[in-house]
């Protein structure tokens, strides 16, 4: 064991109230591109306003193209390393909860039941009008028959994917439990994000402030590696196993 896994499995030792903070990084391992990254999604595909989506049945359309295309992708994916990692530390009773911005639902897949959600999950698709939720496997079946602008068989309401789109509020309960669970951690181990995304960003801020100590697994920088007690620059998984010793 090199000298910073030994530093980060000390850490984790002696931690009584881990929280990991986690972000689309952790599952590029799985195989799931960032959406951000050269020729992602976002690239491909213009971004739709949650204003957009709700106003226009051509911006509907629009949306769930990409969807469409997304789909698949998310329900394929499996956990890796990193995920499976954080399962063990919970199975321990060291880890307390997992927040994160991702919407795969690859945490849960490995185990983890203490997930909070800031960005909400793609695993399902709700009206807007009555809120009756489906499956999201129902409704890439009527995407995959054309079906486009999927209305609500109850109401007629537009259906969406219970993700935060652009323009939509954050999740208050969500984003109020997360920032009450990084003031009472004493180690938060932050994984994948590039802690821009404000004011998720700040999550990690409030751990130090609150005492706890950091450490960061992110390939580039962030804007608040100087908060953290260990900063690693490399794959997830291969730190993790390092850190977590399996």
């Amino acid at each position: 064991m090199n000298d910073k896994f030994r530093q980060g499995a000390e850490l984790i030792g002696k931690a009584k109230r881990i929280v990991a903070f986690t972000g689309a990084g952790i599952s590029t391992e799985s195989g799931l591109a960032d959406f951000r990254s050269t020729g992602g999604l976002w690239d491909r595909y213009r971004i739709v306003t949650y204003q957009e989506f709700v106003a226009s049945h051509e911006a509907r359309m629009e949306y769930w193209e990409m969807r469409r295309e997304l789909i698949p992708e998310l329900l394929a994916a499996q956990p890796n390393a990193a995920h499976k990692a954080l399962a063990g530390l919970q199975q321990q009773r060291k880890l307390q909860t997992i927040i994160t911005q991702n919407i795969d639902g690859l945490h849960q897949k490995a185990g983890n039941d203490d997930v909070i959600e800031l960005h909400g999950t793609n695993l399902t698709a709700s009206c807007l009008d009555c809120g009756k939720m489906w499956p999201i496997e129902d409704i890439q079946v009527r995407l995959e028959a054309d079906e486009l602008d999927p209305e609500c068989d109850r109401c007629s309401g537009a259906i969406k994917p219970d993700t935060i789109s652009f323009g939509q509020a954050m999740p208050q309960k969500e984003m109020n439990r997360a920032f009450e669970v990084a003031q009472g951690c004493d180690l938060m181990i932050m994984i994948g994000s590039s802690l821009e995304v404000q004011p998720a960003a700040l999550i990690p801020a409030v751990a130090a402030q609150g005492g706890a100590n950091l450490i960061f697994i992110n390939r580039t920088e962030t804007p608040y590696d100087h908060l953290a007690d260990l900063v690693f620059r490399a794959g997830c998984g291969e730190v993790m196993r390092g850190i977590v010793g399996l």
